[in-house]
Protein backbone atom coordinates (compact mmCIF):
# COMPACT_ATOMS: atom_id res chain seq x y z
CA UNK A 1 0.00 0.00 0.00
CA UNK A 2 1.33 3.73 -1.40
CA UNK A 3 2.14 6.11 1.52
CA UNK A 4 1.15 8.64 -0.31
CA UNK A 5 -1.93 10.89 -0.45
CA UNK A 6 -4.98 8.91 -1.95
CA UNK A 7 -7.11 11.08 -4.45
CA UNK A 8 -10.83 9.43 -5.53
CA UNK A 9 -11.27 11.36 -8.59
CA UNK A 10 -14.94 10.55 -9.86
CA UNK A 11 -16.20 11.99 -13.52
CA UNK A 12 -18.01 10.83 -16.00
CA UNK A 13 -15.60 12.31 -18.81
CA UNK A 14 -12.79 9.75 -19.21
CA UNK A 15 -10.61 11.99 -20.73
CA UNK A 16 -10.35 14.91 -17.97
CA UNK A 17 -9.94 12.00 -15.71
CA UNK A 18 -7.27 10.75 -17.54
CA UNK A 19 -5.68 14.11 -17.59
CA UNK A 20 -5.70 14.78 -14.03
CA UNK A 21 -4.57 11.68 -12.43
CA UNK A 22 -1.32 12.60 -15.03
CA UNK A 23 -0.99 16.13 -13.08
CA UNK A 24 -1.86 14.45 -9.75
CA UNK A 25 0.47 11.16 -9.94
CA UNK A 26 3.43 13.18 -11.50
CA UNK A 27 2.62 15.29 -7.70
CA UNK A 28 3.33 11.71 -6.40
CA UNK A 29 -0.71 11.23 -5.59
CA UNK A 30 -2.15 8.06 -5.55
CA UNK A 31 -5.02 8.12 -7.75
CA UNK A 32 -8.28 6.27 -7.39
CA UNK A 33 -10.75 6.84 -10.36
CA UNK A 34 -14.41 5.93 -10.80
CA UNK A 35 -16.60 7.28 -13.74
CA UNK A 36 -19.76 7.72 -12.05
CA UNK A 37 -21.70 8.52 -8.81
CA UNK A 38 -22.50 4.87 -7.60
CA UNK A 39 -18.96 3.73 -7.86
CA UNK A 40 -18.13 6.67 -6.45
CA UNK A 41 -19.38 5.95 -3.57
CA UNK A 42 -18.51 2.72 -3.69
CA UNK A 43 -14.61 3.24 -4.24
CA UNK A 44 -14.71 5.89 -1.14
CA UNK A 45 -15.38 3.60 1.24
CA UNK A 46 -13.60 0.45 -0.04
CA UNK A 47 -10.31 2.93 -0.14
CA UNK A 48 -11.00 5.70 2.10
CA UNK A 49 -9.32 8.59 0.31
CA UNK A 50 -7.73 11.29 2.30
CA UNK A 51 -9.57 14.03 -0.80
CA UNK A 52 -12.29 13.27 -3.36
CA UNK A 53 -12.43 15.04 -6.46
CA UNK A 54 -16.39 15.08 -8.23
CA UNK A 55 -17.80 16.38 -10.87
CA UNK A 56 -21.92 17.32 -10.25
CA UNK A 57 -23.05 16.45 -13.47
CA UNK A 58 -22.54 12.56 -14.88
CA UNK A 59 -25.61 10.70 -15.55
CA UNK A 60 -27.60 13.12 -14.25
CA UNK A 61 -27.54 16.86 -14.14
CA UNK A 62 -26.87 16.48 -10.03
CA UNK A 63 -25.76 13.26 -9.70
CA UNK A 64 -22.49 14.83 -7.78
CA UNK A 65 -24.76 16.43 -4.81
CA UNK A 66 -26.36 12.69 -4.26
CA UNK A 67 -23.05 11.49 -3.93
CA UNK A 68 -21.91 14.66 -1.56
CA UNK A 69 -24.94 13.84 0.37
CA UNK A 70 -24.17 10.64 0.71
CA UNK A 71 -20.57 10.75 1.32
CA UNK A 72 -21.54 13.13 4.00
CA UNK A 73 -24.32 11.61 5.94
CA UNK A 74 -22.44 7.87 6.26
CA UNK A 75 -19.80 7.41 8.88
CA UNK A 76 -17.42 6.04 7.42
CA UNK A 77 -17.06 9.28 4.69
CA UNK A 78 -18.64 12.10 6.37
CA UNK A 79 -15.29 13.71 7.01
CA UNK A 80 -13.62 13.09 3.76
CA UNK A 81 -12.76 16.62 1.80
CA UNK A 82 -14.72 17.07 -1.42
CA UNK A 83 -13.49 19.10 -4.22
CA UNK A 84 -16.28 19.75 -6.97
CA UNK A 85 -14.74 20.01 -9.92
CA UNK A 86 -18.25 21.23 -12.52
CA UNK A 87 -19.47 23.14 -15.11
CA UNK A 88 -23.08 22.86 -14.12
CA UNK A 89 -22.93 27.27 -13.36
CA UNK A 90 -22.98 27.00 -17.11
CA UNK A 91 -26.19 25.34 -17.34
CA UNK A 92 -29.19 27.35 -15.90
CA UNK A 93 -30.71 27.38 -13.57
CA UNK A 94 -27.82 26.06 -11.59
CA UNK A 95 -26.01 29.00 -12.20
CA UNK A 96 -25.67 29.86 -8.52
CA UNK A 97 -24.86 26.58 -6.53
CA UNK A 98 -20.94 27.61 -5.71
CA UNK A 99 -22.69 30.42 -3.97
CA UNK A 100 -25.01 28.71 -1.71
CA UNK A 101 -23.40 27.40 1.95
CA UNK A 102 -26.04 24.12 2.13
CA UNK A 103 -23.59 22.69 -0.46
CA UNK A 104 -21.63 19.37 1.38
CA UNK A 105 -18.31 20.31 -0.05
CA UNK A 106 -15.13 21.78 0.32
CA UNK A 107 -13.90 23.46 -2.68
CA UNK A 108 -15.85 24.20 -5.57
CA UNK A 109 -14.04 24.71 -8.79
CA UNK A 110 -15.27 25.79 -12.62
CA UNK A 111 -14.89 23.79 -15.48
CA UNK A 112 -12.42 23.93 -17.36
CA UNK A 113 -10.18 24.02 -14.77
CA UNK A 114 -6.23 24.72 -14.84
CA UNK A 115 -4.63 21.56 -13.58
CA UNK A 116 -2.46 23.61 -11.26
CA UNK A 117 -5.72 24.99 -9.76
CA UNK A 118 -6.68 22.15 -9.25
CA UNK A 119 -3.15 20.74 -7.59
CA UNK A 120 -3.13 24.07 -5.10
CA UNK A 121 -6.48 23.35 -4.04
CA UNK A 122 -5.47 19.74 -3.49
CA UNK A 123 -2.41 20.47 -1.57
CA UNK A 124 -3.95 23.47 0.67
CA UNK A 125 -6.75 20.83 1.85
CA UNK A 126 -4.51 18.15 2.85
CA UNK A 127 -2.31 20.66 5.04
CA UNK A 128 -5.72 21.19 6.70
CA UNK A 129 -6.56 19.17 9.72
CA UNK A 130 -9.75 17.03 9.12
CA UNK A 131 -13.17 17.73 10.90
CA UNK A 132 -13.72 15.05 13.74
CA UNK A 133 -9.93 15.12 14.70
CA UNK A 134 -8.56 16.03 17.77
CA UNK A 135 -8.32 19.87 18.36
CA UNK A 136 -4.57 20.85 18.55
CA UNK A 137 -3.75 21.50 22.27
CA UNK A 138 -4.35 25.19 23.42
Amino acid sequence: MSANPKILLVDDDKDFVESIKTVLEHDDYEVIPAYDGEEGLEEAKRTAPDVIVLDIMMRTTGEGMYVAQHLRQDEATKNIPIIVVTSINAVPPYSLWKDEAWLPVDVFLEKPVLPGALLEEVRKILHKPRTGTAPPNS
